[in-house]
């Protein structure tokens, strides 16, 4: 009995051996299935709540050298909060008409103060305006002497250094004034100045003319396009003949250089008085006459000025008084065209005066009589095209 129980004992304990070691070796061989196979999610299986990331490699794609730039983002509009949520885009504009008027008594040239909005009725092309806004100016003048120096007639030479030199010995210290002659071509004597003197230095330079032709219509055209140069109210002492000869502009052009001349005010004064009313001849000589005095009274009374045609020198200092009286004293007229178009069209324009009731304005003096006056004043403007 005692050698088969020895025979037996060493096959049981192999076979505990092996019942023990057999987990260890079931766990080893799970452990490296662990690690020789990553483990595999599906989105069914998730352990934790909440979003999953992918914790693969990321792949970058190489950017390509002939690729075009992407386009720059497009400027944030501007945001307009009107009704509906629209947009509007409006532009007004009114035309504006400043107009410079004198109302001057006849007899003595005294400028007539005291009047007010309601005393002037205008009427653009024949439609009547209403004036918004009257105002007294008295200011320093800038004025242009036009003379004609022409080897003509030493009459008319001397008519035209009298009358230019009564007119500058009535000039203010702030006033400023330019001396230009003419004959086939202009002459600047002296610029803009407040210089008494010195405009007298150029005038007395006057003495010999060269050439006997006077090409008007040339000088004006040319003094007033230097004159649109200069702000403000401008003004033009014309003394001539009011003769042209061998201009190149035609009398038409010239017109029309003054119509579309802003704030230009031209007084003309005509030489050779005394020497047309000794001369006993009449035919083409005394036509010719004529002819040079209207266009010089249409060119003053064109553009608000005054015509003169004195015979005699003691005629001067009160015409040129009456000049200054109504330089330096005026009325501006400020409306609004009922016309308010910008076509470029000519306006022709005619002032009034009338009383309360919508008549005639009757002046009166101290003692009662009918006074007679003069209201000066353009006679049209040009309106503005929609270019300007």
């Amino acid at each position: 009995m005692i050698p088969m129980m020895t025979r037996y004992r060493p096959l049981s304990s192999l076979a505990l051996l092996l019942c023990l070691a057999a987990p260890f070796a079931g766990s080893r061989l799970h452990a490296q299935d662990n690690q020789q196979k990553p483990a595999t999610q599906t989105p069914d299986q998730t352990t934790e709540p909440g979003p999953q990331t992918d914790d693969g490699p990321i792949v970058l794609k190489k950017k390509s050298k002939d690729a075009p730039e992407p386009p720059p983002p497009a400027p944030a509009e501007e945001k307009i909060k009107n009704p509906n949520g629209d947009t509007y885009s409006l532009r007004v504009d009114v035309p504006i008409v400043n107009l410079d008027v004198s109302v001057i008594l006849d007899k003595t040239h005294q400028f007539v103060p005291g009047l007010h909005p309601n005393n002037f009725l205008v009427l653009e092309d024949g439609v009547e305006q209403e004036v918004q806004t009257v105002r007294v100016t008295q200011a320093p003048i800038t004025a242009v002497m036009l003379l004609e120096f022409a080897a003509n007639s030493y009459y008319f030479i001397r008519d035209m250094q009298n009358a230019s030199a009564t007119f500058y010995s009535q000039l203010r210290p702030d006033d400023y004034v330019a001396v230009i002659t003419y004959d086939m071509r202009t002459h600047i004597l002296t610029d803009f100045t407040n210089d008494k003197s010195r405009v007298q230095s150029s005038l007395q330079t006057l003495m010999i003319p060269g050439m006997s032709d006077t090409n008007m219509f040339d000088a004006l055209y040319e003094t007033l396009d230097r004159t649109t140069r200069i702000e403000g109210r401008k003004y033009i002492i014309l003394i001539g003949t009011g003769r042209d000869t061998f201009s190149k502009l035609t009398w038409d052009k010239m017109m029309a250089k003054i119509k579309t001349t802003p704030n230009v005010t031209i007084f003309t004064i005509a030489t050779g008085g005394f020497v047309h009313e000794m001369s006993t001849g009449g035919g083409m000589r005394n036509l010719n006459y004529l002819q040079a005095q209207n266009q010089l009274k249409t060119i003053a009374e064109m553009t608000g000025g005054l015509y003169f045609a004195p015979v005699f020198q003691g005629e001067l200092p009160d015409m040129f008084g009456r000049i200054n009286e109504s330089i330096r004293n005026q009325y501006v007229l400020t409306y609004r065209p009922t016309n308010n178009k910008n076509d470029g069209t000519y306006r022709k324009i005619k002032v009034l005066l009338v009383d309360n009731e919508g008549k005639p304005l009757r002046m009166q003096d101290e003692k009662g009589k009918p006074v007679k006056y003069s209201i000066i004043a353009r006679d049209g403007y040009k309106a503005k095209l929609p270019v300007e």
